[in-house]
């Protein structure tokens, strides 16, 4: 083979211009690239907290990026309606962990540890804690904090738990996380102060930077000042004893005159009486001085029942009322060495006249009306109200002279009707 025919197979070394050249094209292309990816990536971050804000959460397994962005799915709601019959499969599935007929706390607890003993994985605990929630009144343990730290400890640890700044902040875990803030949400509406473990379980959980760890720091921080904001002081669970919740009414209500009195009576005690229930009356001196005071010829008033609630129980109450009387007029200061109208030396007026001191109303005087007593009865019935006035006559006398009238109406505010009140008695008998 000649030289020159060597000389043309072997290619020619490129110069350095060249290869500046054909680097910059290669820079471009890669540039290209990454710019479609970072593209396509902000498209899904955007989709995703999209998703996020309307509550529709989307699998982690349709946002995986490629290098060619005509592989990224953003949406995988066809996916969730051919899956809706599993979903009703599985709520009818749950739903048998609490179909047993003893609504107890150990009953509820034994159905927690049944599905915590299905495995490791605990698959479908989301939907079991929403079941739980919705059955935890009629098993009477929505007040109790033992039941919600054990259907909180359901859910899985470590593997929600944000790895970086991005995951915290778009509710890494969404659907989990919001599952945790309700049953927060129903601690707090039933009152049910949460403690240390209930933190302790949340950070496994979640980690410290997770929403239901925020929504655990806002509580612990409101519940303790609005708990003991109250002067009158209840238990955490009141009793369902009717009396009892009107011994505890009625001190409440009476608690304006310290020197106020409880009594209780029994309507067998009244001859004559048609019902043999109880009355616990309210009464203190001060009103029985103003019983004695009333004239004769104008009628009192019994009204009511009225409403007051002590936590989530009903309470009806009566009262004993007077009309109102108008103040009297202020009476002026007489003075002894009058020197007559003298301005005064700064703002050139007459100086206001003094007033003879005269003595205030008395906490049961107010402006629509004189409270004279007050009762709260087993039956609420006109018999039993009429007995009341009755046994109210030992320690006040003049009141067998005062016309009473029964009446259903009160311009004082809401009244609630017998049929109501004992209807809201049988449904409190029967839970």
């Amino acid at each position: 083979m000649p030289p020159d025919a060597l000389h043309r197979v072997v290619p020619e070394r490129p110069s350095h211009h060249a290869r500046v050249i054909h680097c910059t094209e290669f820079d471009k292309m890669a540039c290209t690239r990454t710019v479609f990816c970072g593209i396509a990536a902000s498209r899904v971050a955007f989709t995703l907290l999209r998703n996020v804000n309307q509550k529709v959460y989307l699998p982690v397994s349709t946002c995986y990026l490629s290098h060619h962005a005509r592989r990224i799915t953003t949406s995988s709601l066809l996916q969730a309606a051919g899956n809706e019959s599993d979903d009703e499969g599985t709520s009818m599935t749950i739903q048998g962990y609490f179909a047993s007929k003893d609504r107890t706390k150990e009953s509820f607890l034994i159905a927690c540890d049944v599905f915590k003993s299905r495995g490791p994985h605990l698959r479908g605990h989301v939907e079991f804690i929403y079941a739980a929630m919705k059955y935890m009144e009629e098993y009477g343990v929505h007040k109790d904090l033992e039941v919600y730290k054990k259907l909180l400890d359901l859910m899985p640890k470590g593997k929600m738990i944000p790895r970086n700044l991005f995951q915290a902040e778009f509710m890494h875990y969404p659907k989990q996380q919001f599952c945790a803030i309700d049953c927060l949400e129903q601690m707090e509406i039933n009152g049910v102060m949460p403690d240390t473990e209930i933190e302790h379980i949340l950070r496994n959980t979640f980690g410290k930077y997770g929403h239901p760890v925020r929504k655990y720091a806002r509580m612990m921080y409101w519940m303790p000042k609005f708990k003991n904001a109250s002067p009158w002081r209840l238990p955490d669970i009141v009793p369902n004893d009717a009396f009892e919740l009107a011994k505890m009414a009625v001190a409440r209500m009476c608690s304006v005159d310290p020197s106020s009195t409880i009594s209780v009576f029994e309507t067998k005690d009244v001859e004559d009486a048609l019902e043999d229930t109880w009355i616990v009356s309210g009464q203190s001196p001060v009103q029985q001085e103003l019983v004695e005071k009333h004239l004769l010829e104008e009628p009192i008033k019994v009204e009511g029942p009225f409403r007051i609630y002590l936590r989530d129980k009903c309470v009806g109450y009566f009262i004993l009322r007077a009309e109102a009387k108008p103040l009297p007029p202020p009476v002026e200061k007489e003075v002894i060495d009058d020197v007559g109208s003298i301005k005064h030396w700064f703002t050139g007026e007459f100086e206001p006249k003094d007033v003879a001191m005269t003595k205030p109303p008395s906490v049961h005087e107010q402006e629509d009306g004189t409270i004279l007593a007050i009762c709260a009865t087993g039956t609420s019935g006109r018999d039993s109200l009429l007995s009341w006035i009755r046994l109210l006559q030992s320690t006040n006398p003049k009141l067998a002279s005062i016309p009473v009238l029964f009446t259903q109406a009160s311009p004082i505010g809401d009244v609630m009707t017998t049929g109501q009140q004992n209807e809201a008695a049988s449904v409190e008998t029967a839970s």
